[in-house]
């Protein structure tokens, strides 16, 4: 348990402000590079200065060894002073034979540095300010060890202050760096406040809002802005849209329901006869059996749409519709057809509740003789149902797909105006298109195709289009 709460407890770099995160991100970026630049200079000037020192003492090395006999002396010390550098000559356990410039009279080198001859060694730190520092090379000569040593402090000089320098400009660029980071994170960062301030104003009930959104930009935080505004756009459609659905079922169900109360209210104001109140049963079951389908409409418009995969056959579906509708004692559907099965691109349940909604729509709001004529094509399947009733007006036929719409001729017939709402959502959302015509005038709704032409504007004509199964 301990463990766990270690692991989600917020980490310090996680609690500061995303311009502080972004500062310290840069100012840290800057420093590393700083850190590698100003390394590989110093490392350039120190290789050239140890460079020059070794080529002097490879010039002393190269001058003073053929001064060096067999007996084991230099034959001409002045010679070898000449070099300008500090020699000794030793014996290979580190007893002093000779010694000429800087290191005359002194002790001489120890005998752990003569190990491993020949060699340069480096005598005291690069930070300390001492005469001792000196840049010495070994060479075995006749059996004996040359030593040549040459001053340091001016390399060690020039390397302090490059050192120094380097730290002061990379301080100061870090400062300057800091600086130019959070004026540029504050600026970057001030759409985003301005965002934040007028979400802030929609979250507490204004409305009609947009983000203000630079027209002359195009970055990463003004293309959020015209996403977050079409997001707002669409949510304030989509709000606007469930107040009047809200708005249509409650006068909808206001009806049956104050019907009902009505009918109760007034059986009992006084003593009925039994005939009385089984007559008032059967009206108050067909007004409770309205208020059912209403509300399975409503339920079936609202809830999700069953997109399971899978093809159907249009015609079984359509002659099954119409056998049910023969049995309910509805007039004959005269079906036209393709001889060989129809396969539409949705599932059996989707397929059932268009072509179920579809026809019913036509026998009860349409007029004899109601046609179904099925096609296809290589991409579709049209399925029409065409019937004499009074058709829709141009008004009516580009909102027949609103919840509760309905014409003046159908508010005396059964239903509530939802079947070609239900009809055109699930047309959508399975890639089809639902297309009205009556007289000429048409409307479509959902993906539109210009695969089909209406040739009866003098009837009323309901198209669904749908995907084939390929």
């Amino acid at each position: 348990m301990n463990a766990l709460r270690r692991s989600t407890a917020p980490n310090w770099l996680q609690r500061l402000s995303l311009r502080a995160r972004l500062v310290a991100g840069f100012v840290c970026a800057i420093f590393v590079l700083l850190t590698v630049a100003g390394a590989f200079v110093y490392w350039r000037v120190e290789y050239a200065f140890d460079r020059a020192l070794d080529t002097e003492l490879a010039k002393a090395t190269a001058t003073i060894v053929p001064l060096v006999n067999a007996e084991g002396s230099v034959t001409s010390p002045d010679q070898a002073d000449a070099t300008g550098v500090g020699w000794q000559l030793l014996t290979a356990d580190g007893s002093l034979i000779a010694s000429g410039g800087r290191l005359a009279g002194h002790d001489p080198v120890p005998a752990d540095d003569l190990t491993g001859a020949p060699r340069t060694v480096e005598v005291g730190s690069m930070l300390s300010i001492s005469p001792d520092q000196v840049r010495l090379r070994v060479t075995p000569v006749r059996g004996k060890y040359l030593v040549v040593v040459v001053d340091r402090a001016r390399r060690d000089e020039a390397l302090r202050e490059l050192l120094a320098q380097l730290v002061i400009a990379g301080g100061g660029t870090l400062l300057v760096a800091s600086i130019v980071g959070d004026l540029l994170a504050r600026g970057a960062l001030r759409p985003v406040e301005r965002y934040r301030a007028r979400a802030s104003d929609i979250a507490a009930g204004a409305t009609k809002l947009r983000l203000e959104v630079p027209d002359h930009r195009d970055d990463e935080v003004t293309r959020l802005g015209h996403t977050l505004n079409e997001m707002l756009t669409s949510l304030d459609a989509a709000m606007e849209h469930e107040r009047h659905f809200v708005s249509d079922a409650s006068h909808e169900l206001r009806t049956p329901v104050t019907v009902i109360a009505g009918r109760i209210d007034q059986a009992r104001r006084k003593a009925r006869t039994a005939a009385y109140y089984e007559h008032l049963l059967d009206e108050l079951s067909i007004d409770a059996q309205r208020l059912v389908r209403l509300t399975e409409s409503l339920l079936s418009l609202s809830g999700p749409v069953d997109d399971r995969e899978g093809s159907s056959d249009v015609l079984a579906q359509v002659a099954a519709t119409a056998d049910a509708h023969l049995a309910a004692g509805n007039a004959a559907l005269r079906i036209t057809s393709p001889t060989e099965p129809v396969l539409a691109d949705v599932s059996a349940a989707v397929l059932d509740r268009i072509v179920t909604n579809l026809v019913t729509n036509a026998v009860v709001h349409g007029a004899q003789p109601i046609e179904i004529h099925l096609d296809a094509t290589p991409d579709l399947v049209i399925l029409q149902v065409i019937d004499d009733g009074p058709g829709m007006t141009p008004d009516l036929l580009a909102r027949a797909t609103d919840r509760f719409a309905r014409g003046e001729h159908a508010r005396t017939r059964p239903g509530a105006g939802l079947g070609l709402a239900l009809i055109a959502q699930l047309v959508t959302a399975a890639g089809g298109e639902l297309r009205l015509c009556y007289t000429g005038d048409h409307a479509s709704f959902g993906t539109s195709h210009d695969q089909l032409a209406c040739t009866h504007d003098a009837r009323m004509t309901v198209s669904v289009l749908l995907p084939r199964t390929q």
